[in-house]
């Protein structure tokens, strides 16, 4: 039996409507020690879409983790955090808020609607490896996520 069989592949859905943060991000991660598939859409409805296996989603794999941005079309990232923790089958889905945004407001309301963390972006590269790597380190291997159902 080879080792890699007993890796934990771990899947993040990235909502994230910047081309340049898509590719940072996805990039940060590569520098991790853990197997991570990385899938991004662009705005909240494809999140949502993507989530519900709707549309072009109908095989998309149940995320381990969410990482959402605020700022998103269509449908926000607040209106996109709502409907998750309101649905029954994805509440349980840790949702972290990774935003360019610091305001008071964005994180006391993220809280309110039981966002798991708010992380504000950091813009040098550096820094945000950092971030990826304690986002991995915490929510990939400390603590114990739900097992996946489909």
């Amino acid at each position: 039996m080879g080792s890699s069989e007993n890796v934990k592949k771990f899947t993040i859905l990235l909502v994230e409507d910047n081309p340049g943060d898509v590719r940072l991000t996805k990039e940060a991660f590569k520098e991790g020690r853990l197997e991570i598939e990385i899938h991004d859409v662009g705005d909240g409805i494809e999140a949502l879409d993507f989530l519900e296996k709707r549309n072009s989603y109908s095989h998309a794999p149940r995320p381990d983790l969410i990482l959402l941005d605020l700022n998103l079309p269509r449908k926000n990232g607040r209106e996109v955090l709502s409907v998750i923790k309101q649905n029954d089958r994805l509440k349980q889905i840790p949702v972290v808020i990774l935003t360019t945004s610091s305001a008071e407001s964005d994180i006391i309301e993220s809280y309110y609607s039981f966002a798991n963390c708010f992380i504000t972006k950091p813009i040098n590269m550096d820094e945000f490896i950092e971030v990826a790597k304690a986002i991995e380190r915490f929510w990939l291997s400390t603590v114990q996520l739900p097992v996946k159902k489909t």
